[in-house]
């Protein structure tokens, strides 16, 4: 591949991608008449910050401090879509993968849960916090935030792939 073409693949596959995503999210959007849509945004935005402090976790490096506060971010992400926890899996399986996963990272993202848990249970007592007022229960409310994961994923592949050396 000639690399005025690389270069144009480089930067216009990631905008098609998020474009796809948003196109996704707006249309899904219409087809659903949801009373709260600003609720279905903030996990998403939630997950993808966990991505990247994630993604930029160095080699050889302790991964304590990026899980504790993933886990922190997630947790404030399950007050709207409580089943966004499970992204904690796939962020385990990355660290894994980059072996920089130990246990003292697990204990960190458990601890990162338990506060957030902590705090919201103190919150609610003291009547500060109340359940959400929307609550997604079903899997619609995962498009938006599984769209902007998928398009982050794909971007860093395409950029990963066609990085030009």
């Amino acid at each position: 591949m000639k690399r005025s073409a690389q270069n144009t693949l480089y930067h216009l596959l990631p905008v098609a991608f998020w474009l796809l995503a948003l196109g996704g999210i707006v249309v899904w959007e219409l087809l659903t008449n949801y009373q709260s849509p600003i609720t279905n945004y903030i996990p998403a935005l939630l997950a993808l910050l966990s991505g990247a402090i994630i993604r930029r976790i160095p080699r050889h490096e302790e991964s304590v401090e990026q899980c504790f506060v993933v886990a922190l971010l997630l947790g404030v992400a399950a007050y709207w879509l409580p089943s966004v926890v499970f992204l904690l899996l796939p962020v385990w399986a990355y660290l894994i993968y980059r072996n920089i996963f130990s246990f003292r990272s697990f204990l960190a993202s458990v601890l990162g849960l338990a506060l957030v848990a902590v705090w919201y249970a103190v919150l609610h007592l003291l009547n500060i916090l109340s359940f959400p007022l929307y609550i997604n229960h079903n899997a619609g409310a995962w498009v938006p935030t599984a769209s902007v994961i998928i398009a982050w994923i794909l971007t860093l592949i395409v950029r990963q792939t066609l990085r030009v050396r």
